[in-house]
């Protein structure tokens, strides 16, 4: 077993911190949780990659490892990292590790920036605090000053709670408060490279060419007779090519049936990057997305009709 194996098994062999002493302690003796001997870790996310956000997470990696390591009276243990959006913890893997290890006896105490960033909504923070103090694991919100150690934060964090529940809320508004402006200015928003279309200033011109294709694509589905399987095979055989000169993949044949541009709806926020240095991207929930009809026709044309793309 190596060395590090035999450190975390010790680690997890240790029982669990007793709360309620650890929480008379510091209102008796007036100690606050920089003066107890401490398993320290910590937990950092950002939801979003932008170059801006990278920043933020490498300075509160920094930041809460130099504070833990700092303290004569604490222990550092490897914190927990996600860089993905957070409105709900399974979503989150690493969050969720930091979970299981947690009851597991790994440590005694987690660091965050704030509520915001270990939760989204009022019931994972209680649920996951309630878990871990159960575990004999406290949670320390840098930003909230609040520590769940003491007996009074469970109010108090309903509250920080509830408020970063809004915020999320009104964010999801003003993103779609974008997008709704965005469309009604005649400006469309993401994807430069739509088969039947052609992108110049923010508004989208049908591509004669390419939009027979994607009317015999619309057509032979609706006729039932044709899987998309089927439909990549036709494609081919009649000359129909990807704009690399390769075969029509039938999974985007699936994504041109399933996109509301061709009946002459704007629809946006279908994809998030994830990570800006690799480009990943990952698909949206139908959900989330934001859509709009084009009335004039003139922002999005239509290539199909409503009834047939139904």
């Amino acid at each position: 077993m190596s060395m590090c194996r035999t450190l975390l098994y010790i680690r997890k062999a240790r029982c669990p911190m007793d709360i309620y002493s650890v929480a008379n302690q510091m209102k008796m003796e007036r100690k606050t949780i920089f003066d107890l001997p401490l398993r320290v870790t910590f937990y950092a996310r950002v939801s979003t990659t932008k170059e801006e956000q990278e920043n933020s997470i490498e300075n509160q990696i920094m930041f809460f490892t130099d504070l833990i390591r700092k303290n004569p009276n604490w222990t550092y243990v490897e914190g927990y990292i996600d860089r993905v959006r957070g409105e709900a913890a399974e979503n989150r893997a690493n969050f969720m590790h930091m979970i299981e290890d947690g009851k597991s006896g790994v440590f005694d105490l987690i660091l965050t920036k704030e509520v915001s960033r270990f939760a989204r909504n009022t019931i994972d923070s209680l649920t996951y605090t309630r878990e871990l103090l159960r575990a004999g694991v406290g949670v320390f919100f840098q930003n909230d000053n609040i520590c769940t150690i003491d007996t009074d934060s469970e109010l108090r964090l309903t509250i920080m709670s509830s408020i970063a529940a809004d915020e999320v809320r009104k964010l999801s508004e003003r993103v779609r408060w974008g997008h709704k402006r965005a469309i009604e200015s005649g400006n469309v928003m993401g994807n430069n490279r739509i088969f039947g279309y052609d992108k110049h200033d923010c508004r989208l011109t049908v591509n004669e060419q390419e939009a027979a294709m994607v009317r015999l694509i619309f057509e032979l589905y609706a006729s039932g007779d044709y899987s998309t399987r089927k439909i990549e095979r036709v494609l081919w055989e009649k000359g129909y090519r990807g704009r690399n000169g390769t075969r029509i993949h039938h999974n985007t044949i699936s994504g041109i049936l399933q996109n509301p541009k061709y009946k002459g709806w704007y629809c946006g926020n279908k994809v998030k990057v994830i990570d800006h240095r690799t480009k990943e991207q990952r698909f949206l929930p139908e959900s989330e997305w934001v859509m709009y009809k084009d009335e004039t026709g003139e922002v999005v044309p239509a290539i199909v009709s409503e009834d047939i793309w139904e």
